[in-house]
């Protein structure tokens, strides 16, 4: 077994205890140095990362192998990777880019397939001169998203 595969199954046995946490990614470098990024259906706080930490710590031999530990949640900015983080951001804004589009709208769903969008845009009227505001809805399947961020609003 390598060492990856012992801290990742130290890692997944912490976090079977802990249903409301994920894995979003698990790095290790040549210097032995463990990168954990977790996310949690609630959030996640400071005492969820020292658990985590605390039990790759125990659950790893630092005489058979030396190591560093950093273990921290995704932070605001960065990409949406999983479909379990996008249902927990039901209701948010965030910013989605596909091959063609850059949309900024409100989550409304997110299904295993895909995730639904919702904005008002202002276009021009049908008839008449002028623009009208109007409510668009996008269906877009996670294959065709290239990267998808929560914006923070601080209205």
């Amino acid at each position: 077994m390598t060492f990856k595969e012992k801290v990742l199954t130290v890692l997944n046995s912490k976090l079977e205890d802990r249903s409301d946490l994920f894995l979003i990614d698990l790095a290790i470098n040549e210097a032995n140095k463990i990168t954990i990024a977790i996310d949690g259906d609630q959030g996640v706080v400071l005492q969820d990362c020292i658990d985590i930490s605390r039990a790759v710590e125990d659950g790893l031999d630092r005489e058979e192998q030396d190591f560093s530990l950093e273990v921290a949640s995704v932070g605001v900015g960065s990409p949406l990777k999983f479909v379990r983080q996008y249902k927990k951001n039901i209701g948010r804004t965030l910013i989605v880019k596909t091959a063609d589009e850059k949309i900024e709208a409100e989550l409304v769903d997110a299904n295993e397939d895909a995730i639904t969008l919702s904005w008002t845009a202002r276009e021009p009227k049908k008839i008449g001169k002028g623009k009208e505001t109007v409510q668009k809805n996008q269906i877009i399947p996670y294959t065709d998203i290239k990267e998808a961020i929560v914006t923070i609003n601080f209205n």
